[in-house]
């Protein structure tokens, strides 16, 4: 984390377990800055979505696993200054592009022509300008995950999560819209956690990449990515930097991968 900047996110030893059986996660220390984009990477399994989702509030931990905050306060679902963005768009189908998009500000209470021109505005940044009308089934993979991505921004939530959005998109697409989420970012200076198995996505992305071991997960490396911003994604591949930083997390990605994958004690 920067010196200076005050925390958005504190964890402090956190181990869980899921049913009080399977470690999920084991002992992790984590601080996030207000406005820093830090990725994680690691093996399948080793926890990263879990640590999601107790920062979302949607997996509850006990006194004796550890400390989360966000923002000072322990986390809950549903608060306002979180957002979350999965892998799936999760668009509704009888919805159109615009009312996807302005649904969690329409849900909050938002006032109708705030919540639309704001929405107008995101879908045309992650260009979709003329396509307000058109409903998730006549629009690509690619196209749905742009909508979910403007959603997720027009929620003005100070925190966003982000679990593999771009994951299963092609490489072209991908890049789209990583540059996308990029000029958002920039524009907002919001605080985002990004797991991503691509560790091109990670250099290019983050400002911190934290690496994760085999499950239980556990914190392996935190690796600060120095490269200048703002970043052209298609232009990174030019910079020796960038490939000096793809090894590294590489190295220290098999680091994790090759510890036991027991419970940790």
């Amino acid at each position: 984390m920067s010196d200076g900047v005050r925390p958005m996110i504190e964890i402090a030893g956190l181990t869980h377990r899921y049913n009080n059986k399977m470690l999920a996660v084991h002992d992790i220390n984590i601080s996030i800055a207000e406005g820093e984009f830090v990725s994680i990477i690691g093996p399948s399994g080793c926890g990263k979505t879990t640590i999601l989702n107790i920062l979302a509030g949607l997996v509850v931990i006990d006194q004796n696993q550890g400390t989360v905050s966000i923002g000072g306060q322990p986390p809950r679902a549903g608060r306002r200054d979180i957002a979350y963005m999965l892998a799936r768009d999760s668009l509704f189908p009888w919805l159109t592009a615009l009312q996807n998009a302005e649904f969690g500000t329409e849900a909050r209470g938002e006032p109708a022509d705030t919540r639309r021109e704001k929405a107008i505005a995101l879908l045309h940044a992650v260009g979709l300008k003329g396509f307000e009308t058109k409903l998730p089934k006549a629009l690509s993979h690619g196209m749905r995950q742009r909508v979910a991505l403007a959603r997720t921004f027009c929620l003005d939530s100070q925190l966003l999560l982000m679990d593999e959005p771009f994951g299963a998109l092609d490489a072209q697409t991908k890049l789209q819209l990583e540059g996308v989420l990029m000029q958002l970012w920039a524009a907002t200076q919001r605080s985002v956690i990004f797991i991503t198995h691509d560790l091109a996505e990670a250099v290019a992305l983050s400002d911190r990449v934290l690496v994760m071991s085999a499950r239980p997960g556990r914190l392996v490396a935190n690796v600060r990515i120095d490269l200048k911003r703002p970043r052209q994604i298609n232009e990174l591949q030019r910079d020796p930097a960038y490939h000096e930083l793809y090894a590294e997390l590489w190295s220290q990605l098999e680091t994790g991968m090759a510890m036991s994958s027991g419970d940790a004690e």
